[in-house]
């Protein structure tokens, strides 16, 4: 039986064992349900040495999409400790295995046959872990024998996926395969994209509320924690930073010192700001009380305050050398991601410029509390693609005697092109050509919704530049808001390796 031990401690165990001129032989990977495939790599792998020492990846570094992996760290390592040949087990508290190898040094690296060929690894990483291995004076081994899924296991047996998901994936897959679907994802880095909007900057105030105040009707809460996320057109930007590096953000800010630092210090380094100053105008910040349930990790907001003046216009000073900048710059671009959160920086004159002269327009006209009813997406008349939510519809075609389906068809109508329309936790329609065609959610468990809908448009948006079929731009769009609304705020951006990985867990049915 494995002892579960931690990887500081093998340190020392390992001086014994090199000591003893003794082989280690190192396997990694999730192992969320151990199954046959498991015990045969298991068994080969001890064969190629004295000492199997198997490590997993702990669970918030696990990159299979929300609900993954099934069983908890505790778990997952009791499991491998009861399996005979293993000698030891330990946890990898990093999204790569460095922290494993580093502490075991192996001599042999062990994989499965199915990560024989670099190019299959979704993650690009197996080609860094072998020179790693290599740097410590180990070596890399393949295992053959039959190579089962765990997560297809999971998938078909387990709660995991909704039946509505696997009927729904079913049907995709006889269409679209992983290779075929990372074919436009890797399309995506040919693009020159240029992302408009407003810059706003999300703060997140952690409390504790513990009541009603005692002499008034207010909440009498408890100070935790703040922390600062980029929000508006700087959070869409940010998660199309792993899907291509000639990114250019514009757009309009104050002078506050505090909030460049912030922007510079958190979106990637692999994007270009083009971002106007105002001396008069102040960064939109929007401030949210929430409470965090710690087991879940789950968000709840309390009440929300911003900054955003009365009259949401920004100075005239800014605003024309904004659109002096963005009309010369705009035919530069293959791709126009408009983030319009009806701020002020969109105005009728830049509406113009855009629709005018970009070569190919994703819109998404946002409708909330401080322009409720008075930022509609029909005022634009172009849009390549489009993405919006029920409510935002619902605004744009305010006839009670119209369903949702016939309104949508009217918005594609309108702009005599295709779109989506984002549903929460009943996922996503797809329009084209006057059919619809439905999405359910990957996921009913979230963390924090805020970001959900960017995460979606930002991912659509870019498979419909790159020619994709709006079923494929439906799916990785899908894909995207599941794995947002598992992130609190936009804390972080999405990653293509989680997006292909998480495809990946779908498919496998």
């Amino acid at each position: 039986m494995g002892l579960i031990i931690q990887k500081e401690d093998f340190r020392n165990i390992r001086e014994e064992i090199k000591k003893q001129n003794k082989t280690i032989v190192l396997c990694h990977g999730v192992f969320d349900l151990v199954h046959p495939g498991h015990i045969i790599h298991f068994e080969e792998a001890k064969k190629l040495g004295d000492i199997l020492v198997v490590s997993i990846t702990a669970a918030k570094y696990v990159r299979k999409g929300p609900g993954r992996p099934y069983f908890n760290d505790e778990m997952r390592m009791k499991f491998l400790s009861a399996i005979e040949c293993i000698d030891y087990v330990m946890l990898s508290e990093r999204y790569t295995v460095d922290d494993i190898i580093e502490a075991v040094e192996p001599d042999l690296y062990v994989k499965g046959q199915e990560y024989a060929k670099p190019e299959d690894d979704i993650t690009g990483k197996i080609d860094e872990e072998v020179r790693l291995v290599r740097q410590h004076g180990g070596d890399i081994a393949y295992t053959g024998g039959q190579v089962f899924s765990s997560t297809k296991l999971i998938n078909n047996a387990l709660p995991a996926l909704t039946n509505e998901v696997r009927e729904y994936v079913s049907l995709f897959k006889k269409n679209y395969d992983l290779a075929y679907i990372k074919k436009y994802i890797d399309k995506m880095q040919e693009l020159k994209i240029l992302v408009l909007g407003d810059v706003i900057i999300d703060e997140y105030i952690y409390c504790m509320v513990q009541g009603l105040m005692s002499k008034d009707m207010g909440y009498s809460a408890r100070y935790k924690d703040l922390e600062q996320y980029m929000g508006g057109s700087l959070a869409v930007a940010n998660h199309l930073s792993s899907f291509s590096e000639n990114i250019t953000l514009m757009g309009v800010i104050g002078s506050e010192e505090a909030v460049h630092s912030r922007i510079l210090n958190d979106l990637s380094d692999k994007m270009r700001l083009d971002l106007t100053y105002s001396s008069e105008f102040h960064t939109i910040v929007k401030r949210r009380y929430v409470t965090l349930n710690e087991k879940r990790e789950e968000v709840s907001k309390i009440f929300a305050i911003n900054n955003l003046p009365v009259k949401m216009r920004i100075d005239e000073e800014a605003m024309e050398k904004f659109r002096q900048r963005l009309s010369e710059k705009m035919k530069q671009y293959d791709v126009v991601i408009l983030c319009d959160f009806g701020h002020g920086l969109i105005d009728g004159r830049v509406m113009e410029v855009i629709q005018k002269q970009a070569n190919f327009l994703a819109v998404n006209c946002q409708t909330n509390s401080s322009n409720y009813g008075k930022n509609l997406i029909t005022k634009y008349h172009r849009a390549d693609v489009f993405s919006l939510d029920q409510k935002e519809l619902s605004l744009a075609f305010s006839n009670y005697q119209d369903d949702e389906e016939h309104s949508l068809i009217q918005l594609a109508d309108h702009f005599g092109s295709r779109g989506w329309l984002t549903r929460g936790a009943q996922g996503a329609a797809a329009v084209e050509n006057g059919v619809i065609r439905e999405c359910p959610a990957f996921t009913l468990k979230v963390k924090d919704t805020i970001g959900a809908g960017d995460a979606f448009f930002a991912l659509a948006s870019m498979t419909a530049a790159v020619g994709a079929p709006m079923e494929v731009g439906t799916f990785i769009g899908n894909i995207a808001g599941a794995l947002a609304a598992n992130i609190v705020g936009n804390k972080e951006p999405i990653e293509k390796v989680n997006v292909l990985k998480y495809a990946n867990t779908l498919l496998n049915i």
